[in-house]
């Protein structure tokens, strides 16, 4: 348990004015700063009290809560004071506390690290709590509620488990070869785990990409001649007048994006430059551009003008595409090869576009209760690991390989923060809002 020597304070609600405003207290001076405003509460009780400023003047009546450590989300005595949302009122409330003293503002995700180094949450929880208060789609907020309540810290965990047990197996067959206890050879027993939890690991880390698509957005890259209709498609996706709409070929020059919610699945739909041959710098700099961005996109929709079909030279390879035939609402029947007939005009086919899109992201994202590693970070850290395990696997002194172990169950570790992270901690909890 860290015993921290000051108290932090800060609004922990959204925007202001709001309804309510809820400021968070945390640390030692925290009974003394809630009995001196609010008087004496009820231990995890919700009660309704006059809040009052040291000389006695009323700031305002509002619900507080009280909740003593180490059972509180930081570990230390928690607060919380539920006040009517403006900002007269926040302000007043804030600058009554910090002028206790031992009282000062909160830093950004500080009431987090205080959990963290009390041991309430280790560091795959944190960077999922800070997932979960920016989820903005269902997918999101499931996979970031699963890891938040450890689903993810206990795979790694159990992983580490079984290196530890490993490494103790393979040492104690190194140093009481000779005892009767001791089983003749648990080598193979060991080698075969380790083995197991490689491909383990590398199914693990292969979900990356199904983690990125959740946490970032499944990437939708429209391309197309110039005037085949991808800006206005691009418009009638984000229903406004997101990209400027010509008859002037070369409009769009860069790239532009907008993010649908698509059934809670987060879509990231981009508009690019018309492809075509041209001596323009600035042109040719957005057309490179658009076929960069088409490259690593998680499908594209390959836009042709169905009245005047342009030729559009080389496309990406190995992306997913569907071809899409544009302006129906001028060309009855349509003629050629389509995945998909639209009108971004009168609004014909868009439905089914959307369809199809939503389901190719479902696709993509499989089963979103699976673990899945959800930062670059543990990527990085697993594939340390593993090389270590392959080292191990494959070595042929007993006392090397047992150290291999030792390196690869030390990568696990830093994952959750059990080992030598100090150097990351002011990177994670940047990461969150100053209440947090």
């Amino acid at each position: 348990m860290v015993s921290s020597k000051d108290s932090i304070v800060a609004l922990s609600s959204g925007r202001l004015p709001a309804g309510i405003a809820v400021i968070r207290i945390s640390g030692p001076r925290t009974r003394f700063v809630i009995e001196t405003i609010a008087g004496g509460v009820k231990d995890r009780f919700t009660t309704l009290r006059k809040l009052k400023a040291p000389d006695g003047s009323i700031i305002d009546h509002g619900l507080v809560l009280f909740f003593p450590g180490p059972g509180s989300f930081t570990g230390e005595d928690v607060a919380e004071f539920h006040v009517h949302g403006s900002r007269a009122v926040a302000a007043k409330m804030l600058e009554t506390i910090t002028g206790f003293e031992g009282v000062r503002h909160a830093e950004p995700g500080e009431f987090t690290r205080r959990a963290f180094l009390n041991g309430k949450l280790d560091l795959v929880e944190t960077e999922a709590l800070a997932d979960l208060v920016n989820a903005e789609t269902e997918a999101q907020r499931r996979f970031a509620l699963r890891n938040a309540e450890g689903a993810q810290s206990e795979l790694y965990a159990s992983w580490r488990r079984r290196l530890i047990h490993a490494r103790a197996m393979i040492e104690a067959e190194i140093d009481f070869a000779d005892e009767e206890d001791v089983p003749g050879s648990v080598s193979d027993a060991v080698w075969a785990d380790v083995a197991a939890m490689i491909g383990e690991i590398e199914r693990h880390i292969r979900g990356f990409k199904t983690a990125e698509i959740i946490r970032d957005g499944f990437e939708v890259v429209i391309l197309g001649a110039p005037n085949a209709g991808k800006s206005s498609l691009f418009n009638a996706l984000a229903k406004r007048e997101a990209a400027i709409v010509t008859d002037e070929p070369g409009t769009t020059r860069d790239l532009l994006e907008v993010v649908l919610d698509l059934n809670g699945m987060r879509v990231r739909v981009v508009d690019t430059a018309g492809l075509r041959e041209t001596t323009g710098k600035v042109e040719t700099i957005g057309i490179e551009r658009a076929r960069a961005k088409a490259g690593g996109a998680d499908l594209v929709l390959l836009l042709e003008d169905m009245v005047d079909p342009q030729s559009v030279g080389e496309i990406p390879t190995g992306v997913p595409l569907l071809k899409i035939g544009t302006k129906a609402d001028l060309k009855s029947p349509a003629t050629g090869n389509y995945d998909l007939v639209i009108s971004s005009k009168d609004g014909s086919g868009l439905s089914e576009l959307l369809d199809e899109i939503g389901r190719r992201a479902a696709a993509a994202i499989g089963n979103a209760g699976d673990v899945l590693p959800s930062r670059l970070r543990h990527v990085e850290l697993l594939r340390q690991a593993k090389g270590f395990l392959v080292a191990a696997v494959s070595g042929q002194s007993q006392e090397l390989r047992a150290e291999e172990l030792r390196l690869a169950t030390d990568r696990l570790g830093r994952i959750v923060g059990a080992v030598d992270v100090e150097d990351m901690l002011d990177v994670i909890f940047s990461q969150f809002c100053i209440g947090k």
